[in-house]
């Protein structure tokens, strides 16, 4: 008697959305060789939901927005697939990196694998910058318990399994314009700060000053954003004014958990 083949191990992809109708088919597109797509949507006014839908996306709608970690925790509980892999909408999967999920995948490993950016800020690849990240993003689906913080969520294992690292990047496009880039800044020092003030840390000025030139330095010299133009200080000068204004706003606004903005 002919034994059945062993059934593959699946992969189902989340991403977490709120008015990001510019970005979503590009993103989905480049997920569309999972077995199952969840979106998690935030309450978008645009037509970030339609727009998923029509590219065979499951779209669920959480608004009662309560961090990162609780909408990719909520991500879970829509997902049945074997693994599961966390992908942003400013996010694309290159081809190669899609070549090593599925190795991954089908190797039925119980592992972790992290997995780097290639910014795409102002209209350009900043491809001469040390790449960003080395995040964790896919999980075997009965290892992940849940996500825990409110920004930079981090993920909470059922046991101990071994950390891999994929060679080929997402590209990540974190800032196409200027307008964008200061709506985002707002959103993340905000978030950042009230981070900060829960772990009881202090703000001021000097601080944020001190900080946020120190950063400058390590993105635009040491991560060598210099050797990729205007684009490449651009980028490293709203890195920097993030830390600066976080700690300006640790200090002066008094950050509450309900001030959370939203992606």
């Amino acid at each position: 008697m002919t034994e059945a083949p062993a059934r593959q191990p699946t992969l189902g992809v989340a991403v977490l959305t709120l008015n990001e109708a510019q970005r979503i088919e590009a993103c989905l597109r480049s997920a569309a060789f999972a077995d199952q797509i969840v979106v998690i949507d935030s309450g978008s006014t645009d037509d970030t939901r339609e727009r998923a839908e029509r590219l065979g996306a499951a779209v669920h709608l959480h608004g009662d927005w309560r961090g990162f970690a609780m909408q990719r925790t909520r991500a879970l509980e829509h997902l049945n697939t074997d693994y599961v892999f966390f992908l942003d909408a400013d996010e694309e999967i290159s081809p190669a990196l899609r070549a090593e999920i599925e190795r991954a995948v089908s190797s039925d490993e119980d592992a972790v694998w992290r997995v780097w950016w290639d910014e795409v800020a102002f209209g350009r690849a900043l491809t001469r910058m040390k790449p960003r990240g080395g995040i964790q993003r896919l999980f075997r689906r009965a290892t992940l318990e849940r996500f825990e913080g409110v920004v930079h969520e981090a993920p909470v294992l059922r046991q101990a399994v071994p950390v891999r690292e994929f060679r080929a990047r997402l590209l990540h496009h974190s800032r196409p314009t200027v307008y964008g880039s200061l709506r985002k800044l707002a959103q993340y020092v905000q978030l950042g700060a009230t981070k900060r003030s829960a772990q009881g840390k202090k703000g001021g000025v000097w601080r944020g000053l001190v900080m946020g030139g120190l950063v400058f330095l390590r993105v635009y010299i040491f991560q060598r954003a210099f050797l990729c133009g205007g684009p490449g200080f651009l980028y490293s000068q709203f890195i920097a004014l993030e830390t600066f204004f976080r700690y300006a706003a640790l200090r002066y606004d008094a950050p509450q958990p309900d001030d959370l903005a939203r992606r």
